[in-house]
């Protein structure tokens, strides 16, 4: 296994987004997500192939899910 994981610091540069969505979306199970006993890492290849594949929208909507928070 030559691809690593991830920890969400890293996976926030790589989305452009603030660390605290970046663990958002792991939490909420939209990225893909590997737990380490309590600590949170994303597998490098699913992630690429997360993003090829367009993502995934918050549920709700984005404008629903910030007047929520």
């Amino acid at each position: 296994m030559t691809e690593k994981l991830l920890r969400i610091p890293e996976v926030a540069r790589i989305l452009d987004v603030p660390e605290e969505c970046a663990y958002k979306l792991a939490r909420q199970g939209i990225i893909p997500v590997v737990r380490v006993g309590r600590q949170i890492r994303v597998h490098e290849g699913q992630l690429n192939q997360w993003i090829a594949a367009g993502g995934q929208a918050y549920p709700g909507g984005w404008r629903k899910q910030a007047v929520a928070n």
